[in-house]
């Protein structure tokens, strides 16, 4: 089999599996039915092994002893740690980028984004959600490539691919959040924000600003965990997050 298909089938397998743990059509510490599972993403068992070894190494899976893979489950207190983590991780992105000196084109790509996003908050009759999340995903990808750093950037995508600790994972749903249009404006506001301290070479305060703008993500899952679990089925990642 070429190169190029096999890569294809092994990121086929990667999606499906991902979407598939993370939307909980299997219950966390299930053991992972491979046969089953190959057959409904329509590959091959062995594309489907090298996802299994790419979630576990993100942490979605976990190996068992006697052999194959478990969903992994996660407690509220691992959930608020990784989000806390991001937070550290873009705080140092935003400072280095800021010390640095961020490159011209990457900014003005931002000032791109922020003003679709802008767009997508004042639409005549409400906000545009889904371009709303795609331009948040951008932005977030985009202030980890700002300080021009591989490290940064690949710790960045690893924690983001941590359940529920992705920038847009309580965007799902959060139209049944208390003031949710007031939290996205805020969001934005710090987005903003914190773009203009790296150009102005603010370090510190581009740090915090980041930091601070992670801490949305926590007050949303502390608000969904502990007010409307109603929400899990339609917040991917959520039927992984156990009581103890």
């Amino acid at each position: 089999m070429p190169q190029a298909e096999r890569l294809t089938q092994f990121e086929k397998a990667l999606l499906g599996l991902r979407s598939l743990v993370m939307s909980g059509e299997f219950r966390a510490s299930e053991r992972l039915p491979e046969v089953k599972v190959a057959e409904r993403l329509g590959i091959s068992r062995t594309p489907l092994r090298q996802a299994m070894d790419r979630l576990v190494a993100e942490g979605l899976l976990e190996r068992i002893g006697s052999g194959g893979c478990r969903v992994a489950s996660f407690t509220i207190d691992d959930i608020m740690d990784a989000i806390e983590v991001r937070g550290v991780i873009e705080g140092t992105a935003a400072r280095m980028a800021a010390e640095r000196g961020a490159d011209e084109t990457l900014l003005a790509e931002a000032d791109e984004i922020l003003a679709g996003l802008d767009v997508a908050l004042t639409g005549p009759q409400a906000v545009d959600f889904d371009a709303y999340v795609r331009l948040n995903e951008a932005f977030h990808d985009l202030l980890a490539r700002l300080p021009g750093s591989a490290v940064i950037e690949r710790e960045a995508k690893r924690v983001c691919n941590q359940p529920l600790a992705s920038p847009s994972s309580f965007l799902q749903g959060q139209e049944l959040i208390p003031d949710f249009q007031t939290s996205l404006i805020r969001a934005q506001h710090q987005h903003r924000e914190l773009i203009a301290a790296i150009r102005a070479r603010e370090g510190a305060r581009a740090e915090a600003l980041a930091r601070e703008h992670a801490r949305l993500a926590r007050q949303n899952f502390g608000y969904v965990i502990n007010t409307v679990p109603s929400l899990a089925p339609r917040v991917p990642g959520l039927s992984l997050v156990t009581a103890d």
